[in-house]
């Protein structure tokens, strides 16, 4: 034996997979004759699936049955698709497993429950209720507007719209209003050449009727206004014509004049007499009940108007609205 060679070995002691390599097979080496190239493995033929080895069974040749040991049946496979004839339900076999019953759910519990009916029934007859509620609250309401807007009594009538002298002739009022008066009305004394006429048209009381001869010194015309609701101040709102230059004229309350002429001008300049209507005020205090108001025409005094009506406004104001 020289260095570096160990001389001859067996092949037991060689490398397993020197055949292999291109010197191994130079020396000889062959694969070993047991399996897969390793020493002692396991045949080839004794590798099996997992599960498939049965004990107590003698292995068949391949593609037939296998052989029962001594005293043992095998159980014969059925072709694919058909049911084993040695199987036999649990439940037909003595002692097996009962069949079982469903538990009835608990009560109350209807599992998967569908629409609930009635209460849609109630929700809709609920709807139809409320709307002919609605309906009929409607209509009454609009009844109600209707027979008020019907019985209302104009409280601002313009110059246009015909305003009759109170039925009873004295200045009084009706309940929550102020007193109102023409100034033909019979309750009104007339005095110095003072008298009605109806000559130019516009008059708002009845017929048409007002006041004239007022330009002489003397003249005057008189009423009382009761139903006063209170002391305190009031506005006197007068309805006059006037085509020419401006006028004024005396006015006394309760006796006594008031610190100002009763203003009768022209405000517009209109000359035509049948255009010539307008208004104007005066602020009064008054009492309680019934008051005596005098317009007359004195010394220094302008009085070539024609006079209307007169009426009452709670306060010190300036229109008649």
């Amino acid at each position: 034996m020289t260095p570096g060679d160990n001389g001859a070995s067996t092949p037991e002691d060689d490398d397993p997979f020197g055949y292999l390599y291109a010197d191994g097979q130079a020396r000889g080496a062959q694969p070993p004759s047991g399996g897969y190239g390793y020493p002692n493995s396991v045949s080839r033929s004794r590798v099996r699936a997992v599960g498939e080895r049965q004990y107590g069974q003698q292995q068949a040749p391949y593609g037939q049955p296998p052989q029962a040991a001594y005293g043992q049946t095998v159980p014969q496979q059925g072709a694919y698709g058909q049911p084993n004839a040695n199987y036999q339900a649990p439940e037909t076999l003595p002692g097996g497993a009962p069949a079982g019953r469903r538990s009835a759910p608990p009560a109350g519990d209807t599992g998967r429950r569908g629409p609930n009916t009635k209460g849609l029934l109630i929700g809709a007859i609920a709807v139809v209720a409320a709307v002919v509620i609605g309906i009929g609250v409607a209509m009454i309401n609009g009844n109600t507007d209707d027979d008020k807007s019907g019985n209302q009594a104009d409280a601002n009538p313009t110059q246009s719209q015909s305003q009759d002298p109170s039925p009873s002739g004295s200045g009084s009022a009706a309940p929550g209003e102020l007193p109102k008066v023409a100034a033909v009305d019979k309750s009104v004394q007339l005095s110095g050449g003072a008298a009605p006429a109806s000559d130019v048209p516009g008059a708002q009381a009845a017929g048409g009727t007002y006041v004239g001869g007022l330009n002489t010194v003397g003249a005057s015309m008189t009423w009382t206004f009761n139903d006063i609701p209170e002391d305190g101040a009031y506005t006197l709102f007068g309805r006059f014509n006037n085509a020419g230059e401006d006028q004024a004229m005396t006015l006394t309350v309760n006796g006594k004049p008031i610190d100002r002429k009763f203003n009768l001008g022209n405000f517009a300049g209109i000359k035509d007499p049948a255009q010539a209507w307008m208004e104007t005020y005066a602020w009064l205090t008054l009492n309680k009940g019934s008051n005596t108001i005098s317009l007359s025409c004195q010394p220094g005094d302008k009085c070539n108007v024609l006079l209307d009506q007169f009426w009452l406004k709670k306060g010190q104001v300036t229109r008649d609205s």
